[in-house]
């Protein structure tokens, strides 16, 4: 007799991902689609976000709808939840992904840089996770999972050249305030039945690090044990588990997929 392998199976699930039509965001939209998943995405500018979501549902036989909806606004985001919740819910896993970066020299960053960076790196990230929460709370679902996108950068700053840092100190720090913020809310919601855990992904080829400078790229490359970028794609298998109820008991790690970057 044959034992089932392991397999996570996300068919008549919901699950939300915020700016999941670019990068790493993209990536996840479709291991949750490819896993079975009705994917909402929420976008907040991208003239393509419609047809990338007709595209994957195409692709992988299931529903998936783009929502246009600023993260840093509350009412918006309570309101798009629950729209999201109506028409292809209930929702029951969200990936907080958006984040934004203003790379510049430390002297030359504004009040206007810093909310550009932590009204969607943080307040946004905790909006949409509370919205979704509420929801939970209101409909009493249990067993919701949170996973939010953090970086190994919460923990180092990352270099341009041999001790130069790369310039981007809001990204960082609110990529270090994020991470924190996955364990406060993870030991509030954990009663609820709650479930909240960061993905904290190393260097990654997505369109903003094919813009990046060539010198800071040639040097990241040289600087990480496996000599590469990782594809947006690699980050995923973390965040399909967390989102799974194989990890039913995990809620509050932070969970880096960096290739080996952090042990030196």
């Amino acid at each position: 007799m044959s034992t089932p392998g392991f397999s996570i199976n996300f068919a008549k699930k919901c699950i939300v991902v915020t700016g999941g039509n670019r990068g790493i965001g993209y990536a996840y939209t479709r291991a949750m689609a490819q896993a079975g998943a009705n994917v909402a995405v929420i976008y907040r500018s991208s003239k393509d976000a419609e047809q990338v979501a007709e595209k994957v549902s195409k692709e992988f036989g299931i529903k998936a709808k783009a929502y246009k909806c600023d993260v840093s606004d509350t009412e918006l985001v309570n309101k798009t939840m629950q729209q999201i919740n109506n028409e292809m819910g209930p929702i029951t896993g969200l990936i907080a992904n958006a984040g934004v970066s203003v790379p510049k020299p430390a002297l030359e960053l504004t009040y206007e840089d810093f909310k550009t960076v932590y009204d969607v790196n943080v307040f946004g990230v905790f909006n949409t996770a509370r919205a979704v929460a509420k929801l939970w709370l209101e409909k009493k679902h249990k067993g919701g999972s949170i996973v939010i996108t953090s970086s190994m950068s919460s923990q180092i700053i990352n270099q341009s050249a041999m001790n130069e840092s790369l310039a981007q100190v809001f990204y960082n720090s609110s990529k270090a305030a994020v991470s924190n913020l996955t364990k406060g809310l993870a030991a509030e919601w954990a009663t609820h039945g709650i479930r909240v855990n960061a993905v904290s992904p190393g260097y990654v080829n997505t369109d903003q690090t094919s813009h990046m400078d060539k010198k800071v790229r040639d040097y990241q490359a040289k600087a990480i044990p496996l000599q590469r970028f990782a594809e947006p794609h690699e980050m995923t298998g973390q965040a399909l588990l967390l989102l799974s109820d194989h990890a039913s008991y995990m809620t509050g790690g932070e969970y880096f997929v960096d290739g080996g970057q952090l042990i030196w």
